[in-house]
């Protein structure tokens, strides 16, 4: 699947979309360089989600969670900053990516040996100045 996004004011109906064709799907690895609107996205699918909270970058922390308007958790993963496999192991990445719970993962290149079967690929590609492009495929 393929979702357009023409501009920022377009990120809002592109999680939408997203969020449409989420179904039963609860892992995601998003990929894309450097300013590609991997954040900007999370952002707007877990506002369409009803999070309350602020959702930021987890890029120090490593993680975030917040909670959907049923209450439920929702993790916001940021790689970008793991230098070894062993890192992931060691805030036990099972726990997360085997709760049930959405999970929303930056930077995946480095667990990209960790993640479950059914993770879906999110690719985010700028293909003009602020036209991007998300490609969603299944593992």
């Amino acid at each position: 699947m393929q979702i357009v996004i023409e501009n920022k004011s377009g990120v809002k109906q592109a999680a939408k979309q997203f969020i449409d064709f989420m179904g039963d799907n609860k892992v995601f690895a998003f990929q894309g360089s450097m300013g590609a609107g991997k954040t900007t996205l999370i952002k707007a699918i877990c506002e369409e989600l009803g999070v309350k909270e602020s959702v930021t970058s987890p890029t120090f922390a490593i993680i975030n969670e917040y909670k959907d308007r049923e209450g439920e958790s929702i993790y916001h993963f940021d790689f970008y900053r793991i230098n070894k496999l062993e890192e992931a192991f060691d805030f036990g990445y099972e726990d997360y990516f085997y709760s049930g719970n959405l999970c929303f993962i930056e930077w995946p290149e480095i667990v990209e040996s960790l993640l479950p079967e059914n993770c879906v690929r999110v690719t985010i590609e700028e293909i003009e100045k602020g036209i991007r492009v998300l490609k969603l495929n299944e593992k």
